[in-house]
């Protein structure tokens, strides 16, 4: 064994905090990237931001209200206001109930561990643990839970839930707590005829029974659901004139400001000694970030314009139209490597004349056909979509008659599985559960 000092040539990539920056910034969307411009600016002080004319704050307000008559803005609309959540809406309705200091702590805690759905999320027995109460106070103030608005809430799973909510809704039906209760499944999954076959009644209570069962809800705290109404604003829009044939791209950074480096504030600030050092790092960042945004610009420009040649059909007839394409055929198309074409179409929503939609979507897998063409995954899917939705519900078609029927139709060789697969994706039931009873 020797020790050897030797000499070696080799390249190394190594990755700078502006490189990466940049490479950051290529997959912001428009909003993100106003961001970014503000966050840079507040750190360099001789960065100006220079709004432009037709400067539009980005705002993604749910709601703006305004007298459109005579210009005045509606106060008391704008007002704002807090949203009941489903602990405050249940402990209000305990206020007014006469308990003891000791139920309401047990009725609290449960509450507390009441999960999105209204179901309770510990067991009895770890409520008498924690609590240090026995299992008749507990089944106590779950009772009293179970009383409140909205039905069926502190249950501890659907079946629960939906008793509870049967007994209210319909306390005569008496069979249809006994469905919920016993064959609750085979009633989802519309085995009708074993319901029938083993409590000895006919279809037609069955059906009724199924009817009422879907005016019950699954998830009794959806009402308090702090889900909201996002409204999206699109970073590009493609315009189709039908004149001319010819698409045009709208990039909307039309709000992210003009970025000027402040010459006079640097050049009294170079003056000073030992200034002058931090001054050119600051003006090297400038440039960084002026550089970076336009060089975005145009990688997403290059992009767009491959998507529009490749998938005219697309923008203006739709889904059904979508043509196989890869990131790796636009990075070829663009000379840019596959990862750059990746990060531009990241997070990226596009305003299109067939509607609003995500950039990612316009790039679809290629499936072969016995034809020599190919065909695109989405196409596909929107195939298997249209043949569902004019099946005969009584006799659905299998994912094996939906492959023979695309391969038929079509010539588009598919799996069984692979019909299966998209949809799933599509969150399309089975043939099984999508099969309409006769009675």
């Amino acid at each position: 064994m020797k020790l050897i000092l030797e000499q070696k040539q080799k390249l190394t990539m190594v990755m700078t905090n502006e490189l990466r920056q940049a490479i950051e910034l290529l997959q912001l969307s428009s909003y993100e990237l106003y961001q970014f411009v503000q966050e840079k600016a507040a750190e360099n002080p001789f960065i100006e931001l220079i709004e432009k004319e037709d400067h539009v704050t980005p705002s993604y307000k749910s709601q703006v209200t305004s007298n459109a008559m005579d210009g005045e803005t509606d106060f008391i609309n704008n007002i704002a206001t807090k949203e009941k959540n489903m602990y405050d809406a249940l402990m209000e309705q305990i206020m007014h109930k006469n308990l003891q200091d000791d139920e309401k702590d047990i009725i609290e805690y449960i509450v507390l561990n009441l999960n999105e759905d209204g179901f309770t999320m510990v067991t009895d027995e770890e409520i008498c643990e924690n609590l240090q109460v026995g299992i008749h106070q507990v089944e106590a103030a779950r009772s009293v839970i179970q009383t409140l608005e909205p039905c069926g809430i502190g249950a501890r799973n659907l079946a629960e839930s939906l008793t509870l909510q049967a007994k209210e809704y319909y306390p005569k039906n008496e069979l249809l707590q006994l469905i919920i209760n016993e064959h609750l499944e085979d009633l989802a999954n519309k085995r009708w005829r074993n319901i029938s076959n083993v409590l000895g009644c006919s279809l037609d209570w069955v059906q009724e029974a199924f009817e009422k069962l879907q005016t019950l809800s699954p998830r009794p705290a959806m009402e308090f659901s702090s889900t909201r109404v996002e409204f999206v604003q699109p970073d590009i829009t493609i315009n189709y004139d039908k004149e001319k044939a010819l698409h045009t791209i709208q990039l909307h950074d039309h709000y992210i400001p003009h970025i000027q480096f402040n010459k006079e504030y640097s050049t009294q600030l170079k003056e000073v000694n030992g200034l002058s050092n931090y001054v050119q790092r600051q003006y090297s960042q400038f440039e960084w970030l002026q550089q970076s945004i336009e060089q975005r610009r145009q990688t997403i420009l290059k992009v767009l314009n491959v998507i529009i040649r490749r998938q005219d059909a697309f923008l203006r007839k739709g889904l059904r139209y979508v043509q196989p394409l890869t990131l790796k055929e636009v990075a070829d198309d663009i000379g840019m490597h596959e990862s750059t074409v990746s990060r531009a179409t990241a997070n990226k929503v596009v305003q299109t004349p067939v509607g609003l939609m995500e950039l990612r979507q316009f790039f679809s897998t290629k499936i072969p056909s016995n034809n020599g063409a190919a065909s695109s995954q989405t196409e596909v899917k929107e195939i298997i979509k249209e043949l569902i939705s004019e099946e005969d519900t009584f006799k659905p078609l299998s994912d094996q008659k939906i492959a023979d029927t695309i391969k038929a139709e079509y010539d588009i060789a598919i799996s069984r599985r692979t019909v299966a697969k998209y949809r799933d994706e599509l969150f399309i039931l089975s043939s099984s559960k999508r099969k309409e009873v006769k009675v």
